[in-house]
Protein backbone atom coordinates (compact mmCIF):
# COMPACT_ATOMS: atom_id res chain seq x y z
CA UNK A 1 0.00 0.00 0.00
CA UNK A 2 2.69 2.28 0.87
CA UNK A 3 4.82 1.28 -2.65
CA UNK A 4 1.27 2.15 -4.47
CA UNK A 5 0.88 5.82 -2.80
CA UNK A 6 4.65 6.55 -3.35
CA UNK A 7 4.15 5.37 -6.90
CA UNK A 8 0.98 7.18 -7.13
CA UNK A 9 2.73 11.18 -5.63
CA UNK A 10 5.98 10.39 -7.86
CA UNK A 11 7.91 10.63 -4.82
CA UNK A 12 10.90 8.34 -5.71
CA UNK A 13 11.27 9.43 -9.44
CA UNK A 14 13.78 12.21 -8.74
CA UNK A 15 15.45 10.66 -5.92
CA UNK A 16 16.44 7.24 -7.87
CA UNK A 17 17.42 9.66 -11.09
CA UNK A 18 19.54 11.37 -9.04
CA UNK A 19 20.98 8.48 -7.35
CA UNK A 20 21.29 6.60 -10.66
CA UNK A 21 23.28 9.39 -11.96
CA UNK A 22 25.74 9.82 -9.03
CA UNK A 23 26.60 5.87 -8.86
CA UNK A 24 26.64 5.30 -12.64
CA UNK A 25 28.12 8.42 -13.57
CA UNK A 26 29.52 10.87 -11.10
CA UNK A 27 31.52 8.77 -9.23
CA UNK A 28 33.37 7.22 -11.83
CA UNK A 29 34.02 10.43 -13.52
CA UNK A 30 34.56 13.42 -10.76
CA UNK A 31 37.66 11.65 -9.25
CA UNK A 32 39.42 11.96 -12.77
CA UNK A 33 38.59 15.47 -13.53
CA UNK A 34 41.05 16.99 -11.44
CA UNK A 35 43.99 14.50 -13.39
CA UNK A 36 42.17 15.38 -16.59
CA UNK A 37 42.35 19.00 -15.98
CA UNK A 38 46.35 19.51 -14.84
CA UNK A 39 47.06 17.29 -18.07
CA UNK A 40 44.98 20.11 -20.35
CA UNK A 41 46.43 23.00 -18.52
CA UNK A 42 50.08 21.69 -18.89
CA UNK A 43 49.36 22.09 -22.67
CA UNK A 44 47.28 24.92 -22.65
CA UNK A 45 48.83 27.07 -20.03
CA UNK A 46 47.08 30.27 -20.86
CA UNK A 47 43.37 28.63 -20.81
CA UNK A 48 42.27 27.59 -17.35
CA UNK A 49 44.23 30.33 -15.51
CA UNK A 50 41.78 29.88 -12.58
CA UNK A 51 42.37 26.61 -10.60
CA UNK A 52 38.84 26.63 -8.81
CA UNK A 53 37.63 26.15 -11.93
CA UNK A 54 39.05 22.91 -12.35
CA UNK A 55 35.60 21.24 -11.90
CA UNK A 56 32.74 19.97 -14.21
CA UNK A 57 30.33 22.62 -14.00
CA UNK A 58 27.05 20.74 -14.51
CA UNK A 59 23.80 22.77 -15.68
CA UNK A 60 20.61 21.89 -13.76
CA UNK A 61 17.84 23.74 -15.55
CA UNK A 62 14.45 23.63 -13.28
CA UNK A 63 12.45 23.65 -16.67
CA UNK A 64 14.06 20.03 -17.64
CA UNK A 65 15.06 21.83 -20.80
CA UNK A 66 18.57 20.09 -21.89
CA UNK A 67 20.42 21.29 -25.19
CA UNK A 68 22.09 18.70 -27.01
CA UNK A 69 24.47 21.46 -29.08
CA UNK A 70 25.13 24.24 -26.14
CA UNK A 71 26.64 25.97 -29.12
CA UNK A 72 22.93 26.46 -30.46
CA UNK A 73 21.89 27.50 -26.75
CA UNK A 74 23.68 30.18 -26.74
CA UNK A 75 25.67 31.65 -29.26
CA UNK A 76 28.41 33.12 -26.68
CA UNK A 77 29.15 29.57 -26.10
CA UNK A 78 31.73 27.97 -28.47
CA UNK A 79 33.15 24.16 -28.44
CA UNK A 80 36.68 24.37 -27.56
CA UNK A 81 37.90 20.61 -27.28
CA UNK A 82 37.45 17.73 -25.40
CA UNK A 83 39.38 16.41 -21.90
CA UNK A 84 41.46 12.77 -21.98
CA UNK A 85 39.18 10.15 -22.23
CA UNK A 86 38.19 7.86 -19.41
CA UNK A 87 37.86 3.81 -20.48
CA UNK A 88 36.55 1.34 -18.66
CA UNK A 89 34.53 -1.69 -18.91
CA UNK A 90 31.11 -1.19 -17.72
CA UNK A 91 28.43 -3.59 -17.65
CA UNK A 92 29.24 -5.80 -20.32
CA UNK A 93 30.21 -2.97 -22.67
CA UNK A 94 34.11 -3.27 -23.41
CA UNK A 95 36.16 0.10 -23.52
CA UNK A 96 33.04 1.77 -22.51
CA UNK A 97 34.42 5.66 -23.16
CA UNK A 98 33.79 8.94 -21.13
CA UNK A 99 35.05 12.08 -21.50
CA UNK A 100 34.02 16.28 -20.81
CA UNK A 101 34.08 19.08 -22.90
CA UNK A 102 35.71 22.13 -22.60
CA UNK A 103 34.11 25.56 -23.57
CA UNK A 104 34.69 29.13 -23.97
CA UNK A 105 32.68 31.30 -22.81
CA UNK A 106 32.00 34.99 -24.33
CA UNK A 107 32.50 37.62 -21.82
CA UNK A 108 32.19 41.08 -23.94
CA UNK A 109 35.89 41.03 -25.03
CA UNK A 110 36.94 38.26 -22.56
CA UNK A 111 36.67 34.66 -22.90
CA UNK A 112 36.43 32.26 -19.91
CA UNK A 113 37.13 28.59 -20.18
CA UNK A 114 35.28 25.52 -18.46
CA UNK A 115 34.07 21.94 -18.37
CA UNK A 116 30.28 22.22 -18.84
CA UNK A 117 27.55 19.79 -19.38
CA UNK A 118 24.15 19.33 -18.46
CA UNK A 119 23.20 16.92 -15.66
CA UNK A 120 21.12 14.54 -18.48
CA UNK A 121 19.01 12.78 -16.25
CA UNK A 122 16.54 15.84 -16.42
CA UNK A 123 15.93 14.59 -19.99
CA UNK A 124 14.30 11.99 -18.48
CA UNK A 125 11.62 13.79 -16.32
CA UNK A 126 11.20 16.43 -19.42
CA UNK A 127 10.13 13.14 -21.85
CA UNK A 128 7.98 12.17 -19.00
CA UNK A 129 5.99 15.03 -18.69
CA UNK A 130 6.20 14.32 -22.71
CA UNK A 131 4.36 11.08 -22.56
CA UNK A 132 0.91 10.42 -21.65
CA UNK A 133 1.42 6.71 -20.65
CA UNK A 134 3.58 8.42 -17.46
CA UNK A 135 1.17 10.45 -16.22
CA UNK A 136 3.41 13.54 -15.22
CA UNK A 137 2.58 16.81 -15.75
CA UNK A 138 4.91 19.94 -15.97
CA UNK A 139 3.88 20.82 -12.56
CA UNK A 140 4.79 17.62 -11.72
CA UNK A 141 8.27 17.95 -13.69
CA UNK A 142 8.99 20.88 -11.93
CA UNK A 143 9.11 19.58 -8.10
CA UNK A 144 10.89 16.22 -9.32
CA UNK A 145 13.77 19.00 -10.63
CA UNK A 146 13.92 20.50 -7.90
CA UNK A 147 13.91 17.44 -5.34
CA UNK A 148 16.70 16.07 -8.14
CA UNK A 149 18.93 18.89 -7.69
CA UNK A 150 18.19 19.14 -3.29
CA UNK A 151 19.11 15.21 -3.50
CA UNK A 152 22.33 15.20 -5.72
CA UNK A 153 23.80 18.10 -4.03
CA UNK A 154 22.86 16.34 -0.57
CA UNK A 155 24.52 13.22 -2.19
CA UNK A 156 27.46 15.04 -3.30
CA UNK A 157 28.08 16.93 -0.24
CA UNK A 158 28.47 13.71 1.73
CA UNK A 159 31.08 12.00 -1.40
CA UNK A 160 34.72 12.23 -0.27
CA UNK A 161 35.70 11.31 -3.51
CA UNK A 162 34.24 13.84 -5.91
CA UNK A 163 34.80 16.43 -3.34
CA UNK A 164 36.39 19.55 -5.18
CA UNK A 165 35.98 18.40 -8.42
CA UNK A 166 32.16 19.81 -9.48
CA UNK A 167 29.91 22.67 -9.60
CA UNK A 168 26.61 22.38 -9.78
CA UNK A 169 24.53 25.54 -11.59
CA UNK A 170 20.85 25.43 -10.93
CA UNK A 171 18.61 27.97 -12.51
CA UNK A 172 14.74 28.64 -13.49
CA UNK A 173 14.79 30.31 -16.76
CA UNK A 174 12.89 33.70 -17.21
CA UNK A 175 9.45 33.87 -18.58
CA UNK A 176 10.79 36.04 -21.67
CA UNK A 177 13.24 34.47 -24.59
CA UNK A 178 17.16 35.72 -23.52
CA UNK A 179 19.54 34.78 -26.23
CA UNK A 180 22.62 34.91 -23.60
CA UNK A 181 21.33 33.82 -20.25
CA UNK A 182 22.45 30.20 -20.12
CA UNK A 183 26.30 31.86 -20.57
CA UNK A 184 25.74 35.03 -18.29
CA UNK A 185 24.68 32.39 -15.27
CA UNK A 186 28.07 30.37 -16.40
CA UNK A 187 29.74 33.47 -15.82
CA UNK A 188 28.22 34.07 -12.89
CA UNK A 189 29.69 30.79 -11.41
CA UNK A 190 33.25 30.99 -12.78
CA UNK A 191 33.53 35.02 -11.43
CA UNK A 192 32.76 33.38 -8.13
CA UNK A 193 35.21 30.61 -8.20
CA UNK A 194 37.98 33.23 -9.20
CA UNK A 195 37.27 35.61 -6.60
CA UNK A 196 36.82 32.32 -3.60
CA UNK A 197 40.85 31.61 -5.22
CA UNK A 198 41.55 35.21 -4.67
CA UNK A 199 39.59 34.82 -1.46
CA UNK A 200 41.66 32.11 -0.31
CA UNK A 201 45.00 32.82 -1.27
CA UNK A 202 44.86 36.16 0.82
CA UNK A 203 43.07 34.38 3.52
CA UNK A 204 39.87 36.25 3.67
CA UNK A 205 36.58 34.40 3.60
CA UNK A 206 35.13 34.08 0.31
CA UNK A 207 31.37 36.00 -0.44
CA UNK A 208 28.78 34.79 -1.78
CA UNK A 209 26.42 37.40 -3.25
CA UNK A 210 22.91 35.48 -3.96
CA UNK A 211 22.15 36.18 -7.82
CA UNK A 212 20.78 32.82 -8.36
CA UNK A 213 18.77 29.97 -6.78
CA UNK A 214 20.27 28.60 -4.01
CA UNK A 215 19.53 24.91 -1.99
CA UNK A 216 17.73 27.12 1.17
CA UNK A 217 15.26 28.41 -1.53
CA UNK A 218 14.57 25.28 -3.02
CA UNK A 219 14.14 24.27 0.95
CA UNK A 220 11.35 26.80 1.11
CA UNK A 221 9.64 25.42 -2.25
CA UNK A 222 9.65 21.62 -1.54
CA UNK A 223 8.09 20.71 1.67
CA UNK A 224 9.91 17.82 3.88
CA UNK A 225 7.14 15.49 2.92
CA UNK A 226 7.46 15.89 -0.53
CA UNK A 227 10.60 13.67 0.13
CA UNK A 228 10.84 10.16 -0.86
CA UNK A 229 9.53 8.06 2.23
CA UNK A 230 10.95 4.60 3.10
CA UNK A 231 8.80 1.73 1.69
CA UNK A 232 10.02 -1.09 3.87
CA UNK A 233 7.61 -1.25 6.91
CA UNK A 234 10.84 -2.46 9.13
CA UNK A 235 12.26 1.18 8.23
CA UNK A 236 9.22 2.60 9.83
Amino acid sequence: EMSEMSERSKQNVAHGLAWSYYVGYLKIVLPRVKKSMEEFSRANPNVLACRETWKLHILVPLSCDVYDDLEKADSNIQYLTDLTETTLTRAGTKKRVYKHSVYAIRDEDKLWHCAVEYATPLQSLYAMSQDECAAFSREDRLEQAKLFYRTLEEILKGSKECAGTYRLIVYEESGEAEAHFLSREILWHLRQQRHEEYAVREGNQPHNPSTTLSSTELNIQISESDLPQPLRSDCL
